[in-house]
């Protein structure tokens, strides 16, 4: 047999483990080994009888065949007993042999004839005693057969009843004939054998008491697990026969499902033997993967089969009975819980289906208008199961329970999706709402609320945000209910009756409070509808405000947001206006804006300098665009006049005054804060001419123009002070006009134009330092330039400093900033030309300790790596002095703290110039030495003793020593000091000894040593 029988059907056919194929069907033509006979089972297609509370399992009363007769001489040995059966068959044997012996004696006459027909008639009758008693065990056969047939129900063969048949007969349950009736009653072939009709046909599914009913029948007929197994085995080969005879596709799904119910019940008959006693693999060539199949594919039907007893109101028998069933039917645990939970998923989904249905009806308002929510209802039904399910899984027995009972969950099944989501929210939102129709939250709903939240498995915020829409809802309900019945107002204490409604319904106060602002901003939106605030608006206002106790800082931002939008509005259309157009009509629009809003002044100019603001930086804009530096200048005056026309004339209706009595204080402050810094202004010739006077007053008006609303936020310092030096330089230079022929002429402006400087200073929010510091730094730049050229050479006489100084009154410049002009120049020309001399070799430290002692700071002036080869060339020209000195304090102190340069680094220089200068030294002398340069030989050996002080040296070496002697010869004659002639003679490696005779020769050994050279 291959491996198909086991192998479950296609998933065309077969949509779910439970799904009944189409039923098996077992041929009715085969022939038995003794009879034929045709059965007939007793089974209702129409309805299914749960295993549970159905009588146990009936057989047709044929199903073993009719009544046997007996025949021969099996009724003689069925009427006698065992012991009445034996002494008869010895009677037999002995009146055979007597009967034998006297007729052989009388036909024979003699003795040997008598002996001789004694042993003929005495087999003959004990054959016949044999026969007699041969067919003992067939006639217990045929009263077993007979026995079981007259039982209505298998149930009622009695293991005791078969022992006394095989007692009565004298035979043993093991003799052949007898077990082979036991197996046949057992088994019978085809239709006639009781564990096939035990079984239901191929498409039905197991009821769940076949197993008992086969384990009490083999029990009550003493047959063998081996024997029983062996005729399990032949119930397979020929489900195997007749799958073979099969030639459509429905066939084969049948015989294929007998044949897993066939494996599942034997595997549950046999329990753990079923392992050895059914070898299903090496017969049917199936594997333990596809037996573990059908045995799981059966366990599950029978499971759901019994699972479907189980509906909302589980009890804790139930529980325990399932588990029961689940264990005898060899089904694991982790099958068993999800088949649980799909089965109470189920359930749940069919209440959800049905509020679904109820939500979704058109009858929904009738539903609802008789008080009773049948949505909420299915709901509750969906929930008392989670509670009872909940309260079961911690049950104390609960170990004995059915696997999987616990909180109910959609996942996985028909809403488990993002389409259904949507259904489950509304759902959701539908318990809520009533959950809040009586007015209040009850904690029971919260916690029913928060149970349906995990069974539909909402997330937090999902739940939250229905939650605050629901409740906002229900708030503004009580709320409006409170305020129109008096109750709010009658209370007490207003904040404490808005808690206690919050709390009724379970409402955030945060969210109350932005409900409370969202409807103090809708009535006040309602009330300025015409474009301000009367008495009676404010008295409704304060009113509302008092009792949804609305914080006084949500008050101002409401009323700058909703009040500020209209006044924005305002302010913009008489910006807009322009200068021509800001007429008596436009003030009279700003200044009822600005008071019937009833706006803070704070918030009022707030608004007003966010709009200014604007168009002063499209001024600014268009300035940096201009071409040049004149008509830059040109729409800064377009700025100024706009501010002085326009926006002091707005500042002035918004605070309710008039624009002189506005302009007039600034000012004052203004000559207040110049009084204070009269120097500064009296030596800039620019800055006096901004300083307010009344003639320009008088000639110009008193607007000035205002300074709240400036550009000091939207523009970075230094682009403000660049836009100021623009019109600056405007009003130094003039106006330039160009005439034919590439003239131009340049009109000079009046004094007037330095008043619109200040002006513009103030709307660019510049400080008075500020302001200083910009005609400053433009003083001291024209200054600079003039000076530059005349300290061209860096050298400063007495009749450029009066130069200098007719320039500097000139452009109006402090002296002392002149001096620092000065000073700098200077400096940069002498550093320039000292840094020069020092490259070509023309200062020493001599000159350097002089420019130090004038205050000339070199450390500015010169790089450190040019102070270090002054250093250097300083000691170098010490070593090829000729003198022979050497000062270490000099040298390794005072030097390097003149020249701000490192002292160790210095003294490293030292000596490692110093080596180098001790050997060239005595070359040089040698070299002298040979020109017969006296002097120059006494000049390098002081050399060399420099170097020698610097850094003490080993006595020399030379290839021609007596060229040694020649040099410390002549050195002796020129009177050196002894400790230097000491230190030589220790260098030129020469003895006492000769050194002494070199004393005592004295010129002579300069004369030989010439006439020689002379010769040569």
């Amino acid at each position: 047999m291959n491996s198909s029988l086991l192998t479950a059907p296609s998933s065309s056919q077969h949509s779910s483990p439970f799904l009944n194929p189409t039923p098996f069907r077992f041929s009715t033509t085969s022939l038995t080994k003794r009879r034929r006979c045709r059965i007939s089972v007793v089974r209702s297609s129409s309805a299914t009888p749960d295993p549970l509370t159905s009588p146990p399992l009936s057989v047709a009363p044929d199903v073993f065949g009719g009544r046997r007769e007996l025949t021969g001489v099996q009724p003689l040995v069925d009427s006698l007993p065992p012991p009445l059966r034996l002494a008869g068959s010895a009677l037999i044997v002995a009146g055979a042999i007597a009967a034998g012996y006297g007729l052989g004696f009388r036909f024979g006459k003699s003795q040997n004839t008598a002996l001789g027909g004694a042993v003929a008639f005495g087999a003959a009758g004990g054959a016949a005693a044999y026969a007699l008693n041969a067919c003992v065990p067939e006639v217990a056969a045929l009263s077993l057969h007979n026995y079981v047939a007259g039982c209505d129900d298998p149930g009622a063969v009695k293991k005791e009843d078969i022992e006394e048949i095989a007692k009565k007969y004298g035979v043993s349950k093991q003799d052949e004939a007898f077990n082979a009736e036991l197996c046949d009653l057992y088994c019978r072939k085809h239709l006639r054998k009781f564990v096939t009709s035990v079984l239901p046909p191929g498409s039905e599914d197991l009821k769940g008491d076949e197993v008992d009913t086969i384990i009490k029948f083999k029990s009550s007929l003493g047959i063998d697990d081996p024997d029983a197994a062996a005729m399990h085995m032949e119930i397979g080969r020929r489900i195997f026969r007749q799958r073979l005879e099969t030639g459509d596709r429905d066939g084969d799904i049948e015989q294929r499902r007998a044949f897993q119910k066939l494996v599942y019940v034997s595997t549950l008959v046999f329990g753990e033997a079923s392992k050895f006693l059914l070898p299903w693999k090496r017969v049917f060539k199936v594997t333990d993967a596809q037996v573990e199949v059908a045995v799981r594919d059966n366990a599950q039907r029978l499971y759901a089969f019994k699972l479907k007893s189980v509906g909302r109101d589980v009890d804790v028998d139930q529980l325990v009975s399932l588990r029961e069933a689940q264990l005898s039917c060899l089904l694991s645990d982790e099958l068993a819980e999800d088949m649980f939970k799909e089965h109470t998923r189920k359930l749940v989904e069919e209440n959800i289906s049905t509020a679904l249905s109820i939500l979704k009806s058109r009858t929904i308002a009738v539903l609802f208008s008789r008080g009773a929510t049948p949505v909420a209802e299915e709901l509750n039904k969906v929930l008392a199961f989670n509670y009872l399910l909940i309260s079961l899984k911690s049950h104390p027995d609960a170990d004995r329970f059915a696997r999987g009972v616990g909180p109910i969950s959609l996942i996985g099944g028909e809403y488990d999706g993002d389409r259904k989501m949507d259904d489950l929210k509304l759902l959701y939102r539908a318990y809520v709402a009533d959950s809040l129709s009586s007015g209040h939250m009850e904690e029971s709903k919260l916690a029913a609320l928060n149970q349906l939240k995990n069974i539909f498995g909402l997330g937090k915020r999902e739940t939250e945000t229905i939650m605050l829409e629901v409740t906002s809802k229900a708030y503004r309900k009580r709320l409006a209910q409170s305020v129109s019945g008096g109750d709010l107002e009658a209370a007490d204490s207003k904040a404490a009756f808005l808690q206690n409604l919050c709390e009724e319904l379970h409402f955030d106060p945060k969210k109350a409070s932005d409900i409370h602002e969202e409807i103090y901003r809708q009535k006040l939106q309602h009330c300025v509808a015409d474009g301000e605030l009367n008495e009676e608006d404010v008295a409704i206002l304060l009113r509302l405000r008092v009792m949804l106790c609305i914080p006084q800082q949500i008050v101002e931002a409401a009323h700058a947001d909703i009040c500020g939008s209209l006044f924005e509005k305002v302010v913009k259309d008489a910006i807009a206006s322009g200068i021509d157009g800001y007429d008596d009509d436009v003030k009279k629009s700003v200044r009822k804006a600005a008071h019937g809003l009833r706006l803070t002044r704070e918030a009022a100019m707030s608004i007003a300098s966010s709009a200014v603001r604007k168009i002063f930086v499209n001024y600014v804009k268009r300035s940096r665009a201009a071409g040049n530096r004149i008509e830059a200048a040109k729409e800064l005056k377009k700025l100024i006049a706009f501010n002085s026309l326009v926006v002091t004339e707005l500042v002035a209706d918004i605070k309710g005054e008039s624009s002189d009595a506005a302009s007039e204080e600034p000012i004052k402050e203004e000559e207040a804060q110049i009084e204070d810094d009269d120097d500064e202004w009296d030596s800039l010739e620019t800055l006096r001419k901004i300083k307010p006077r009344e003639d320009l007053t008088s000639k110009l008006g008193r607007r000035g123009g205002q300074t709240e609303i400036t550009l000091k936020d939207d523009l970075s310092e230094r682009d403000r002070t660049d836009l100021y030096k623009t019109y600056l330089l405007y009003c130094l230079t003039g106006e330039v006009t160009k005439i034919p022929f590439g003239a131009q002429i340049t009109t000079k402006k009046d004094d007037s134009e330095y008043l619109l400087l200040n002006q513009l200073g103030g709307i660019l929010g510049l400080t008075d330092k500020e302001i200083v510091e910009v005609h400053r730094s433009l003083a001291e730049q024209a200054f600079r330039q003039q000076a530059e050229v005349i300290l061209a050479d860096g050298q400063l006489t007495k009749a450029r400093i009066e130069q200098l100084n007719e320039v500097q009154k000139q452009v109006g410049l402090p002296p002392q900033y002149a001096q620092k002009v000065i000073k700098n120049i200077t400096t940069t020309k002498m550093a320039a030309a000292i840094e020069t001399a020092v490259s070509q070799g023309r200062l020493n430290i001599k000159q350097i300790r002089e420019l130090k002692e004038a205050s000339v700071d070199l450390d500015s002036m010169l790089s450190e790596s040019l102070r270090e080869n002054v250093f250097k060339k300083t000691v170098d020209e010490m070593f090829s002095s000729g003198t022979g000195e050497f000062d270490g304090e000099e040298v390794y102190e005072k030097i390097p703290l003149d020249l701000n340069i490192n002292a160790e680094k210095a003294k490293g220089v030292v000596h490692e110039l110093a080596r180098t200068r001790l050997s060239n030294s005595l070359i040089q002398a040698v070299s002298l030495l040979r020109q017969r340069n006296r002097s120059g030989v006494v000049s390098s050996l002081n050399d060399l003793l420099a170097c020698d002080k610097a850094v003490p040296s080993e006595p020399l070496s030379w290839e021609v020593p007596e060229e040694l002697a020649d040099l410390f010869a002549i050195y002796t004659k020129s009177d050196p000091a002894p400790e230097k002639l000491s230190r030589l003679q220790y260098l030129l490696g020469i003895s006492d000894s000769t050194a002494a005779m070199l004393r005592e020769m004295g010129d002579k050994v300069l004369q030989i040593g010439a006439e020689e050279e002379f010769v040569f």
